[in-house]
């Protein structure tokens, strides 16, 4: 298993099948519909490129999963624990993003976000990432209500 540790003393490391409670207690923390655990099983078993990011004392801070296509990287879901937003992580896990995408022989990152997740869309936007069109009812929303997606590419 590979792990890399940041100057930050932040880990990454693969994510393994071990992981997924933890990631789904993550994503349930932050997200109103957030991924199954069967989301992610299912991830791990196509092979996505999913990691996570854990600080020096082993915590989780953070997670994404990529998938790849041709020359384009997909972010499936990316998330960052409550705790450990606005220190800048989310810049460092799309610093890390774009790195494993380039490693991969992409060239270009595509991510799906919702409008309402103004924070999200802030922070790709600030990163570089622009806005390529609208995927019309895309994400569940609450009441059996349905969230177009902002579709957000950034090249690499």
């Amino acid at each position: 298993m590979t792990v890399l540790e940041s100057a930050t003393g932040l880990r990454f490391a693969p994510m393994q099948a071990s992981d997924v409670d933890e990631v789904v207690a993550l994503e349930c923390s932050v997200f109103p519909h957030p991924w199954s655990r069967a989301n992610f099983t299912e991830s791990l078993a196509s092979g996505y490129d999913a990691w996570t990011v854990r600080d020096a004392e082993g915590a989780l801070a953070g997670y994404y999963l990529l998938m790849y296509a041709v020359d384009e990287a997909h972010l499936l879901d990316v998330a960052v624990c409550a705790a450990r937003q606005r220190q800048g992580l989310g810049r460092h896990l799309l610093d890390c993003i774009g790195a494993r995408a380039r490693e991969q022989g992409m060239l270009s990152v595509l991510l799906e976000v919702r409008p309402s997740n103004e924070r999200a869309l802030a922070v790709y936007r600030r990163y570089g990432y622009r806005e390529i069109g609208r995927r019309k009812g895309y994400y569940p929303a609450h009441a059996g209500q349905r969230e177009d997606a902002i579709v957000m590419r950034i090249d690499l």
